[in-house]
């Protein structure tokens, strides 16, 4: 826009009401006192131009359009404050096209529409301006100018009348119209111009305009600020390089270009890298250090090794998060099936951190046996977020040096292998997956678990010192994942900054679809296979699932299921025709006889055999429990590799039979003259824990009252020498395991009933599961009535 140097004669005010023709602005606001082009396209502004042709001192209402994207616009599409204006020029551009030169008189409010067609117009009332003067008006007058002054300065685009304006324009409110119309439309919008143009009261308007002048100086102010520091750093920057390329020309004339050459290029890593100020001051110390060394001595290459370290590691790369939660869910389906109660903890998990600006969130520990997929939850997770993946073992992890790195006193030193990993990543905010936290060591090294418990405090790892380094390493932003077997064997301090997710063993239907839709075509492909030369049917996954597996995960399926692919591959190899389908006999032809029986089949139980249920770090176990008695002095041994508690439960279930002896009908003395003998099988195993007391005391009732127990029961559960059934742990890994083996009824205490909410349900329509709370309730759910022995008679002697 522009504006003369001073502002034309102003015609009469007047409060009658005048009918004009109104041209709309689509982007604009015109302002009293101002004289701006305005380009006429649309159809009726073209009319309304056309029929002011030759009367160039005409008057006409100029009211601007509330939204920009109406082409032709009625009045309720505009606002209802606008400009008088004289029409100065009109210059025709093209066959529909002109430009009119507007000079604004004052302002206006529409009172009625006469016509839309073939122009816009309407009667008028216009608004006569104050022209009181007082102590306040002339403070706020002197203020814009000055503020708008101190704009002028910082901002060149700003139109050079503007200074002409402040210099003339006495009047406070034709000074803040005039600055109001020449403010660049980038710094005030049209909703705030009109603001202006609607403020009747001077002081109101003046007090607006300088406003937005003020918000404007603060930009500018801030603006001006940053530019000085970014040209200061490049000064600097250009100066160091200028002293640079000086000494380079200098060592040239001296013949000593070759020495500096790797020196520069580690500098230049550096500097590539963004690091800290304080580690760059670290790196400068080294480099001087390194320019009076010899290229060939130990010392020189100790620290050139360190400095690229330095240059490697990620200060600032980052990767930008797209956390959300429906990616994340997306993600978990398509490369985990089942396993609900897991996603959905994820699924919060991946929420929260969407939510929180600071990114921080808890440490997930996934536990559970192998092959359930811990691991690959970490992969998922990281590619919903779209961050780097890395894994770190610490499976036999003995020296905390491998944690915090080695000083670089010895020979051979590293970092550990937080920052290892950190630089294969390339970034400082991966993923990194932790595994195997619970087969970690200690020995005369350290304890690399102690070590960890700073890597894993969000409190603390934003200052994070590896002994290489010896320099703080910013690991707040890593999002830290765990995965173990067994919870037992994890330092309680390193546990405790830890939330735990169980990650149990799959059900058979899960397996099916787990081999259905993600190990055959894993297996097909990597063996150069399609389902059209070798298609697996469900009834051939169900056989290698039941009789050449037994596991709470899918590694053992997967082997198998690669071993039926490799017999196919090498009959394709050979040049054989072939399509095969993997039904349950060609399972057993490739594979060979069943590896495992169903275990209901081998429980024809005689009295004195009981079947638990066992937790183990690879998943549930069915367990039995044998007892036999013989002559002998009253004496209890126990074999099968029983530990310390696994021993006290024996006892425990032995002394309450006994004092109990009354109420099942027994002998009282009847461990006077017999020896009870309390048997294992695998004893290779080492087995413990308290949830094998309610099979023990099973196992011993069976023996003495001589009825078999159930062969589609099993029981678990800790007892008390007052027979009482306490709660015991991992009852889903146990229900499982039952259902594997065809186990169709399972007792396990009723403090336990909390946990069945954890049971796929299609576990518990085919397991009938019982809650009881004392020892008495047992027997008649387990026992089945004494067999009857038939006795022969021998036949007469002959004569």
């Amino acid at each position: 826009m522009a504006s003369n140097g001073a502002p034309p004669s102003r015609p009469p005010s007047s409060s009658g009401e005048d009918s004009v023709p109104i041209l709309p602005l689509r982007n604009s606001v015109l302002f009293p006192m101002s004289v701006v082009p305005i380009n006429v396209g649309r159809p009726r502004s073209v009319r309304l131009v056309e029929d002011l042709l030759g009367r160039e001192r005409a008057l006409v209402g100029v009211i601007s359009q509330r939204s920009p994207e109406i082409d032709e616009p009625t009045f309720k599409e505009l606002y209802t404050v606008g400009t008088i204006a004289r029409v100065v020029k009109v210059i025709r551009l093209g066959p529909s096209n002109y430009s009119v030169v507007l000079n604004g008189l004052g302002r206006f409010r529409v009172k009625n529409i006469v016509a839309l067609e073939p122009y816009m117009r309407a009667k008028i009332e216009r608004i006569p301006e104050s022209l009181v003067r007082d102590v306040e008006l002339d403070a706020l007058g002197t203020g814009l100018r000055e503020a708008t002054r101190e704009v002028l300065q910082l901002m060149p685009n700003l139109p050079r009348d503007t200074a002409g304006i402040l210099d003339n324009v006495r009047e406070p409110g034709a000074l803040a119209d005039l600055i109001a119309s020449n403010f660049p439309q980038a710094q005030a919008s049209v909703a705030d111009k009109q603001e202006i143009l609607e403020a009747f009261d001077v002081k109101a308007r003046v007090r607006l305009v300088l406003a937005m002048v003020g918000r404007q100086l603060e930009v500018l102010r801030v603006k001006k600020e940053i530019s000085s520091m970014v040209q200061e750093e490049m000064g600097k920057s250009q100066r160091e390089y200028i002293l640079r390329q000086q000494m380079k020309s200098i060592r040239e004339e001296l013949g000593e270009a070759g020495e500096d050459d790797e020196i520069e290029e580690l500098r230049e890593r550096v500097r590539r890298a963004k690091v800290p100020t304080e580690v760059e001051k670290v790196v400068k110390k080294q480099l001087g250090r390194m320019r009076s060394m010899a290229q060939q001595s130990a010392e020189y290459n100790v620290t050139r090794t360190y400095v690229e370290w330095i240059a490697d590691l990620p200060w600032s790369k980052t990767t930008v998060d797209r956390i959300s939660v429906q990616e994340v869910r997306r993600c978990l389906d398509e490369d985990h099936m089942g396993l609900e109660k897991v996603k959905k903890r994820i699924v919060e998990y991946a929420a929260i951190r969407q939510l929180r600006a600071d990114k921080k969130g808890p440490i997930l520990l996934f536990i559970g046996p192998p092959g359930v997929g811990k691991t690959s939850l970490g992969r998922s997770i990281a590619r919903a977020m779209g961050r780097q993946y890395e894994r770190i073992a610490l499976g036999g992890v003995r020296d905390e040096a491998e944690i915090r790195g080695h000083r670089r006193t010895y020979v051979g030193a590293l970092p550990g292998r937080i920052l290892q990993a950190l630089k294969k990543a390339g970034t400082k905010n991966p993923v990194l997956v932790l595994d195997e936290v619970d087969k970690m060591g200690v020995d005369l090294r350290g304890d690399p678990a102690a070590a960890l418990l700073e890597v894993l405090d969000p409190e603390q790892n934003s200052t994070f010192q590896d002994h290489y380094l010896d320099m703080p390493f910013d690991l707040s932003q890593v999002m830290f994942l765990a995965t173990a077997n067994n919870r037992d064997t994890i330092p309680p301090a390193l546990f405790d900054r830890m939330e735990v997710i169980e990650v149990p063993g799959y059900t058979r239907t899960d397996k099916l679809g787990i081999a259905r839709e993600f190990l055959v075509p894993k297996q097909l492909s990597a063996h150069g296979l399609t389902d059209e030369r070798l298609e697996f049917t469900e009834p051939g996954i169900a056989t290698l699932i039941d009789h050449y597996t037994r596991e709470a995960g899918v590694r053992g399926l997967e082997r198998e299921i690669a071993a039926v692919c490799r017999a196919t591959a090498v009959k394709l190899a050979e040049g054989n025709a072939v399509l095969e389908v993997v039904s349950p006999e060609h399972v057993e032809k490739v594979l060979g006889p069943h590896k495992h029986r169903p275990e209901i089949a081998e429980r024809n139980l005689d009295p004195g055999v009981a079947t638990g249920l066992a937790w183990t770090p690879t998943g549930g176990e069915i367990l039995f429990i044998e007892a036999t008695k013989m002559p002998g002095k009253g004496n209890v041994v126990l074999t099968g590799n029983m530990k310390n508690v696994m021993q006290e439960s024996a006892t425990t279930a032995v002394s309450f039979v006994r004092s109990k002896a009354g109420e099942l009908h027994l002998d009282p003395e009847w461990l006077k003259n017999i020896d009870l003998h309390v048997h294992i099988p695998k004893h290779g195993t080492p087995k413990d824990g308290p949830s094998a007391g309610v099979t023990m005391f099973t196992a011993v009732c069976s023996l003495l009252l001589g009825c078999p127990v159930r062969s589609d029961v099993a029981m678990t559960g800790e007892i008390s020498l007052r027979g009482r059934i306490m709660s015991v742990g991992g009852v889903k890994e146990k229900l499982l395991a039952a259902h594997r083996a065809g186990i169709k009824h399972v007792i396990i205490p009723a403090k336990n009933r909390k946990d069945l909410e954890d049971v796929p349900q299609d576990i518990l329509d085919e397991v009938k599961v019982t809650l009881v709370n004392a020892m008495d309730e047992i027997l008649p759910l387990v026992l089945e009535p004494p067999r009857q022995t038939t006795v022969s008679t021998p036949p007469p002697p002959q004569a």
